[in-house]
């Protein structure tokens, strides 16, 4: 039977349980490691849902690097704004860094497809992207995803980092809104 929890008015069902979570977090940095380990790569973490996933994930990674964090706001609720706003941005030069974004969710690609088009204008001298979550029935924007956690369905998720107007960012595991 699924673990079950209530978040405000909503019920939450087990998507994935911290074992799974930190077994895939664990694979996702031994990857990095074997593709990044001797570049030196600046992680970038989109907050506020990616601090979770990026702070266990630099820790995964066996090398040198550096961690930065840009806030980008595009959900009220449960719903995507379809808006993407920048509210606060990498204070580091870019150019010629091996850049390693850190996203919680790829659900439209609206957030990454706008950030990544903003790095490349950095010259960075590579962009590779990991999402903890990624819903591809819900791709509207097209954005490449190198490394990726879980695939899931086009559903409301929290726990890991992701919330629900700000709760549930501390589960351990994934849940996902009972139909």
């Amino acid at each position: 039977m699924s673990e079950k929890i209530k978040i405000r008015d909503l019920s939450f069902v087990s998507l994935f349980s911290a074992e799974q979570v930190q077994t895939r977090v664990r694979e996702l940095g031994a990857a990095l490691t074997q593709q990044h380990g001797k570049n030196n790569p600046l992680f970038v973490s989109i907050l506020s849902g990616a601090f979770v996933f990026a702070a266990d994930l630099i820790r995964a990674f066996d090398g040198n690097c550096e961690v930065g964090f840009v806030k980008l706001a595009s959900y009220s609720g449960t719903r995507s704004t379809g808006d993407v706003q920048t509210i606060m941005g990498l204070e580091k030069d870019l150019r010629g860094r091996h850049i390693i974004v850190v996203e919680d969710i790829v659900d439209t690609g609206r957030t990454l497809h706008f950030f990544l088009d903003h790095l490349r204008q950095q010259q960075p001298a590579s962009l590779s992207t990991v999402a903890f979550l990624r819903k591809p029935d819900a791709l509207e924007f097209p954005v490449l995803v190198e490394q990726v956690g879980f695939d899931i369905e086009n559903r409301f998720v929290v726990g890991y980092g992701l919330d629900y107007d700000g709760w549930g960012r501390n589960l351990s595991g994934i849940f996902v809104l009972e139909p």
